[in-house]
């Protein structure tokens, strides 16, 4: 009896661990390129896969992540993804990336989660003050200022941001572990949710004039 609840046990661990270890289930399969219609093609993890054997070299290619973006608007940094959305390759293998680009003094990405993926971000141009924080109850944040070469992990979850200190234009790039590892801005999905959220209910939580409140909802 006891052997046998040895072994249910590590057969309970066994299983337990791929989703320990991964945010994207493992593929079963060499590949899934996803399409978006069902036409000869079978649903895996949310979309619709290819026949293999109509696989091609440009589903798992991606040209562009050379070129500089625009920095003009609010925060002064743009994202540029590389998600399973423009590369359908990428779908059920559990990875993504993305091109960060920031304006020079303060170009900011705002602080942001990413409920499904950790992330590792390696930076290749220009000086970005980077942290994150960790969960309740001691809501600690855990910085460092990251130079060309630099790399710095924000764990699934947390909430992060990159801000550029320097006065130049910084780039930096960034793996995440999972095709499509979602974003929540922080700031947007607060105070610029749809419908709003009960000002009476945001004043309170952020101990703001309710007034304040509305003149931030207004500005999402």
């Amino acid at each position: 009896m006891e052997a046998l609840q040895i072994f249910v046990a590590i057969f309970i661990l066994a299983l337990a661990s791929p989703l320990t270890f991964a945010s994207d289930p493992s593929p079963l399969q060499d590949f899934c390129v996803a399409i978006n219609g069902p036409k000869g093609s079978v649903f895996v993890n949310g979309k619709f896969c290819k026949d293999a054997k109509l696989a091609k070299a440009d589903d798992f290619y991606f040209s562009g992540l050379h070129i500089r973006k625009n920095t003009s608007n609010t925060f002064g940094s743009t994202v540029t993804p590389l998600n399973v959305a423009q590369m359908p390759g990428l779908h059920t293998l559990g990875i993504s990336m993305v091109r960060i680009d920031y304006a020079p003094n303060g170009g900011l990405n705002p602080p942001h989660t990413h409920p499904r993926a950790s992330e590792i971000l390696f930076v290749l141009e220009g000086t970005l003050h980077v942290g994150f924080v960790t969960s309740n109850p001691d809501n600690r944040l855990i910085s460092k200022v990251l130079y060309p070469g630099d790399v710095f992990v924000f764990p699934v979850g947390l909430i992060h941001f990159q801000y550029n200190i320097g006065n130049t234009y910084a780039v930096a790039f960034a793996g995440l572990s999972s095709e499509n590892p979602g974003v929540i801005t922080i700031a947007n999905a607060v105070f610029g949710s749809n419908p709003s959220i009960n000002a009476d209910i945001l004043a309170k939580a952020f101990s703001l004039d309710r007034k304040m409140v509305k003149n931030l909802q207004s500005k999402f």
